[in-house]
């Protein structure tokens, strides 16, 4: 019995010892390790008219993953964009103290001084570089005096171009739909990566469209080519500074003074009925580069004129083409302003001020707008109405409610006739504010290129181990496995013939 057990127990332990690495090598991790702690980003989006800040985490052991990277909190800055803030030393650093305070109470603090911090700045800080390149920098470097001032491990602060803005956007859409290809373990495919879908972005100060092409894009200016997990993606993108929301109803109102001439009444048909304010031609209407081509000879920047609304949609609609150029394209088709831009291909994400004129046009309306017709008569409809109708559907303050008629038309003029989108192409576009539990814009995509969390190259089997010490390390277990049992059975049917012969 002794000398048995002696053969057998050696037997069974290479037999556990086998199996017990097959399961660790085969098995996915999840399985078989504890949840791991959490590593985290934090970006600021600085935009034309706020700032806000986004803090995502990732879990630790799986930074080069893709679909896992979750928005953990955000945090809105209160008062204008950093822009705002030229000529106010220490205000757009003060303005963020509040925000950044909270991200240090968001994120473990163990894990403080691994956190990347960045601040991107948009059209707003283009626009204020164009006109006084000294004070976009001296604002930049407050910024990042202060950011440097908290435990995180600060990356940059940095204006970004118009076609940065929209890769990036474009990156934050298909990363979240898990558009992407997904390798998993040993070897399987989870997703080998779906079509991708175009981005239309609609900020303060500048609109943006990418979109995934095969065409030649005959100006290089609007190509990008992106790798990631090992697939390359042929970008078309484009921005159109001055045609963000803010900066494009300046532009209406600067458009309608000029047309009617400098007087003490002007009127505008996109107000609503019943409507009025005061504004002064300064600060609220000419103080920007992008209203300079309006500006009248002979201005005084504190003069004050009431602007009376009239609630006429035609009038409106034909004061905002008057905006957009659809003639001297250069190229074999153009979008507007002379700007080239290929057929649409695919299904589109539109977000940030699309969404909410969206959200704005269903509620007012109580309409389905899948269609371009359907656009149209949403619009008209809602420019029909006073702004008290308004006010009292949507339970919102007369503030949102006056521009909703314009920035409709806007929005109609910009899909239908400016990026071409028709009765086959317009459903393809899906209104989001999140995706995945993620507000939608640029921050995501800039902080998972710039932290190589999107690695330029598929990293093959998603294992500890390269694939072939994996594959030799397995292939040794499988064959301890079927050593162990063939002996075990070897030393059974010994037995069993000894007990015969007893």
């Amino acid at each position: 019995m002794a000398l048995r057990l002696a053969h057998i127990i050696p037997a069974a332990v290479l037999l556990v010892l086998a199996v017990v690495g097959i399961l660790l090598l085969v098995l996915p991790a999840k399985e078989m390790e504890t949840q791991p702690e959490n590593m985290y980003g934090i970006v600021l989006d600085a935009g034309s008219s706020h700032t806000s800040m986004y803090i995502y985490r990732w879990p630790a052991d799986k930074q080069n993953g893709t679909g896992i990277v979750t928005q953990k909190s955000e945090c809105h800055v209160k008062g204008g964009g950093i822009s705002s803030y030229a000529g106010n030393h220490g205000g757009a650093a003060k303005s963020l103290v509040a925000c950044l305070e909270q991200a240090v109470k968001d994120i473990p603090k163990s894990r403080h001084h691994q956190t990347p911090l960045y601040l991107g700045a948009t059209a707003g800080m283009r626009l204020l570089n164009q006109v006084n390149a000294t004070e976009s920098q001296r604002v930049l470097k407050e910024v990042e005096k202060k950011m440097r001032s908290y435990p995180f491990k600060f990356q940059e602060a940095t204006i970004l171009s118009g076609q940065e803005e929209g890769a990036y956007g474009w990156v934050t859409v298909n990363y979240l739909l898990e558009n992407f290809v997904k390798y998993g373990f040993i070897g399987r495919w989870l997703n080998p990566g779906r079509e991708t879908i175009g981005a239309l972005d609609l900020g303060g100060a500048s609109t943006q469209i990418t979109f995934e092409t095969s065409e030649k894009v005959e100006d290089k200016d609007n190509l990008m080519e992106l790798k990631l997990y090992g697939r390359t993606y042929r970008l078309y993108t484009q921005s159109f500074l001055c045609y963000g929301q803010d900066q494009f109803l300046r532009k209406l109102l600067a458009h309608l003074i000029k047309t009617e001439g400098v007087k003490s009444q002007v009127s505008h048909p996109c107000y609503p009925q019943q409507f009025n304010i005061s504004v002064k031609l300064g600060k609220d209407v000419f103080d920007s580069p992008c209203t300079k081509s309006y500006r009248p000879d002979r201005l005084n920047p504190q003069m004050s004129i009431s602007v009376v609304g009239t609630g006429d949609y035609q009038h409106c609609l034909d004061s905002i083409k008057g905006m957009f150029s659809f003639e001297n394209c250069s190229y074999s088709k153009c979008s507007f302003n002379g700007v080239f831009q290929p057929n649409l291909r695919g299904s589109f994400m539109a977000f940030s001020a699309f969404f909410f004129t969206h959200s704005y046009l269903k509620n007012l309306t109580n309409m389905t707008i899948t269609s371009p017709s359907q656009l149209k008569k949403a619009t008209r409809l809602v420019c029909n109405m006073t702004i008290s109708e308004m006010t009292e559907k949507t339970k919102q303050d007369k503030k949102y409610m006056k521009n909703v008629c314009a920035v409709a038309n806007f929005v109609q003029l910009l899909l239908l006739q400016g990026y071409r989108f028709d009765e086959h192409s317009l459903p393809s576009i899906s209104f989001q504010k999140k995706a995945g539990g993620a507000s939608v814009g640029w921050a995501l995509g800039y902080m998972l290129s710039l932290s190589s969390l999107v690695p330029a190259e598929r990293l093959g089997l998603m294992k500890a181990l390269p694939p072939g010490p994996w594959a030799g390390i397995l292939f040794l277990f499988i064959s301890l496995l079927l050593l162990a049992v063939g002996y075990l059975l070897m030393i059974y049917r010994n037995t069993r013939t000894k007990e015969g012969l007893v």
